[in-house]
Formats: C-alpha cells, sequence, structure tokens
C-alpha cells in the first residue's frame, strides 16, 4: 500500500485526504490542531464555496451541510464614492446560474477531520516546520504540502513570472455577526458587495456558523484608508462595531442591516493581509527527495474575489484523480509539476481575475464592463457567474480587447 502523508487540514488537505482515504491509500495527515481547537477557536476565513465547488464536494460525499447552510441565489452589486465624485449609487442585482454556500471551516474542518479519524486514518496533531518536511518526506512515498500559512510555503519559491504583486494590496476584518435584519427583498439571499473606490470594498454573506446561521461582513481595505484601521486587532465585539460605524458612511444600506448585530461568538473576528503569490509547484529538499505544494501553499490570492476555498477543492479533487491515475508509478519531480500544471491551467485564471480586480487604480475594462453591467443585465449576470468558474473571463474580461470586443454587442 502506498504511503502518502498530507501536510495541513485545511480543505484542500481534508478533502484530498479523505479521497486517498475512500480509495484505501496508507494516508497520515498532519494537524496543528485537534477536531475540538479547530471548533471552537477563531475564524479563519469567508469560504465562499460556488456551485462547482460544491458540486466537488458532493461527488466525493463531503458535503454534510447542504440542507442547513443558506443558500446565496445571486450577486448585489453596490458602487458609489460619497468622498469623491461619484455620489450617485449605482447597483445591479442578478441571479448565480447554481447557488453558492459558505460553512465556516470551524464546522466543516472539525467534522472532517473527525470523520478521516473515525474511518481509522492516522492524524499528527502537531505543528510541522520547513526543517521537519524531509523526515516526513523519508517515510512516504509522497509528501503533500497543504498548508498555506506558516513557514512552510517558503519552501517552495517565488514565481516572479506568474507573481504580479510583492506586498499585500488591501488589509482585511471579518466579522462573524447574529441580529442582522434583513430588506424584504432579493438582496436577502445574495451575495452583497458595496464597492468605494476611495475606500474599498464591504461584502456581506450569509453562512452556517457553529451556532447556527449567521452574516459574515468583510472589509477589504486599500492600504491607508478608512477601512483601513485594526493594527490593535479588537475583540469580536469592538471590531465588529467599529465596522458598523464605518457601514454608517462607506455602506449606508448595509449599516441599516446590521445596526444591532452582535458577533456570534468570542472567536468571530479576524485580521489580516495577504501578498497574491504564485509559487513553485515542487520543493527540492535534497538527497534526492522533492514534495508537492497544493492550494494555498503555491497559490495564494486574497479573498476579494472568494477564489480561496473554491481553488482548494479544485486541486484536492485533480490530485486525488492525478495520484490514482499513477497507480504504481513513482512520484518524481516530473510527475509532480505536471499534477501541479494541470491544477495551475484552470487556477491561473481565478489567480488573473484577483490580481485584475486588486489594481489600483482599476484596470480600465474592468470599468468600462461594470458600467455596462449596471445598466445591461446580461453582462450583470455574465459578470456575476465568472467567479464560480473564472476561465469564462478569459474572453472577455482579462484583455482589453476582448472586453471591448464583447460590450461592442451589447451596447
Amino acid at each position: 500500500m502506498r504511503r502518502i502523508a498530507i501536510i495541513g487540514a485545511g480543505q484542500a488537505g481534508l478533502q484530498l485526504a479523505l479521497g486517498l482515504q475512500a480509495a484505501h491509500y496508507d494516508v497520515t495527515l498532519f494537524s496543528e490542531r485537534t477536531a475540538e481547537r479547530i471548533r471552537h477557536g477563531r475564524i479563519t476565513s469567508t469560504q465562499l464555496m460556488f456551485g462547482p465547488a460544491l458540486a466537488l464536494e458532493h461527488a466525493a460525499g463531503l458535503d454534510l451541510w447542504g440542507a442547513q447552510a443558506p443558500a446565496m441565489s445571486g450577486l448585489e452589486m453596490n458602487h458609489w464614492d460619497p468622498a469623491g465624485h461619484e455620489l450617485r449609487v449605482r447597483r445591479f442585482t442578478t441571479s448565480y446560474d447554481t447557488e453558492a454556500r459558505s460553512v465556516d471551516q470551524r464546522l466543516k474542518l472539525s467534522a472532517w477531520l473527525e470523520l478521516f479519524a473515525s474511518r481509522g486514518g492516522r492524524v499528527e496533531h502537531r505543528a510541522v516546520e520547513a526543517a521537519d518536511v524531509a523526515g516526513i518526506a523519508a517515510r512516504h512515498d509522497l509528501t503533500v504540502v497543504a498548508a498555506g500559512r506558516g513557514t512552510l510555503s517558503s519552501l517552495f519559491g517565488r514565481d516572479a513570472r506568474r507573481s504580479v504583486y510583492d506586498r499585500p494590496q488591501r488589509t482585511l476584518a471579518a466579522f462573524y455577526a447574529s441580529g442582522v435584519t434583513g430588506r424584504a427583498d432579493e438582496s436577502d439571499t445574495c451575495l452583497r458587495v458595496t464597492g468605494v473606490p476611495s475606500v474599498g470594498d464591504a461584502i456581506a454573506l450569509q453562512a452556517l456558523t457553529v451556532g447556527g446561521p449567521c452574516e459574515i461582513l468583510l472589509l477589504e481595505a486599500k492600504p491607508g484608508g478608512p477601512y483601513d484601521c485594526w493594527a490593535d486587532r479588537p475583540g469580536p465585539r469592538e471590531g465588529l462595531r467599529r465596522a458598523v460605524e464605518l457601514l454608517r458612511e462607506y455602506a449606508p444600506w448595509e449599516y441599516e442591516r446590521f445596526a444591532d448585530a452582535e458577533p456570534t461568538d468570542a472567536g468571530a473576528a479576524l485580521y489580516g493581509a495577504v501578498t497574491p503569490t504564485v509559487r513553485d509547484g515542487v520543493a527540492a529538499l535534497g538527497a534526492g527527495r522533492y514534495v508537492l505544494g497544493m492550494a494555498d501553499a503555491v497559490v495564494a490570492n486574497d479573498p476579494l474575489t472568494g477564489q480561496g476555498a473554491n481553488n482548494a477543492a479544485r486541486a484536492a479533487a485533480g490530485y486525488l484523480d492525478a495520484i490514482l491515475r499513477r497507480g504504481e508509478l513513482p512520484y518524481d519531480r516530473r510527475w509532480m509539476s505536471e499534477t501541479f500544471e494541470d491544477y495551475w491551467e484552470h487556477a491561473r485564471h481565478a489567480h488573473a481575475f484577483t490580481d485584475l480586480m486588486l489594481r489600483q487604480p482599476s484596470a480600465e475594462q474592468v470599468g468600462r464592463v461594470l458600467a455596462a453591467a449596471f445598466e445591461h443585465p446580461e453582462v450583470a449576470h455574465r459578470f456575476a457567474n465568472g467567479y464560480a468558474d473564472p476561465t469564462d473571463y478569459r474572453d472577455w474580461l482579462l484583455d482589453p480587447e476582448r472586453a471591448d470586443a464583447y460590450l461592442s454587442k451589447i451596447i
């Protein structure tokens, strides 16, 4: 039986571990935290998942919350600039072709970790440092690094050809809240985005957390702007109060919803910043040993476009298929490189889309497309559904000439 080590128990690592376990591989999973510590710890992300990624979970038998998690049926996009010249709010609401959902990773990952262990899976609960990886690789036929945080990503060199930024483009603050009121219209079941060019974006979405349904508020702050005010890392109650006061000025329609909101629990706040980075998919450890990087460990995106959990699910599904097809052949460096490149063939579109949306100032074609979306439902619908499969953006949004050619047929 082939022995495989997976370092990291996030969306990608656990999904791959459970898939390999079902295929009767000998899997050792390294998780820094126990299921109990994950469940009762701090929130880790906003983890919005669109239809194609949810379908991968369902096909793997891992969709354990489909009946409980709130379904988001579409996108509401708001755009204005109260500090500039654009005082009129522009808004569109459009539907997703397939519903999106968000399940708190504390709930999902703790349940998956317990499921893996209950099926006889081997779990080592400890922090793995970069210096530990060579020893792990020596004891296994294949080692996959799926931990995107900490020092492990340093094993994989930065790919300067594919990495646009060398520093974070936004600072982030996320809160899980209860007591959020609705407007009794179609926006109540939508992912809601309010973009203020001089400030950043306020993103609100429904989710299922450890205590039941909630709403998530994510502030994507442009550095130095009003949303960039989290250096003191306040607790959930103070942080949410501060965020709601910012909504009063920059997203008043969201302020009305969140005015009486309270944090869902003691771990319901998260602060940070992400440098969008693409790394080499394979790391050399010496002595002819190599390890394979996966998901956030080698392709990190800012959460502005909600691609992280979706990319992780795709990476896990793709790597599982590659391992199963490999059979008894060795997991050599060439195979590892090809496996990563197959994943990158899709991930590159999500990465390019996120990089495009982060540009300051925004890429000109993005402004033209959004302006058309506020006036033409067909453009709004296509733009919103590209989040689920960013490969579509290649044909009409990522390239200025193709964007103009598309818009010329609509306007």
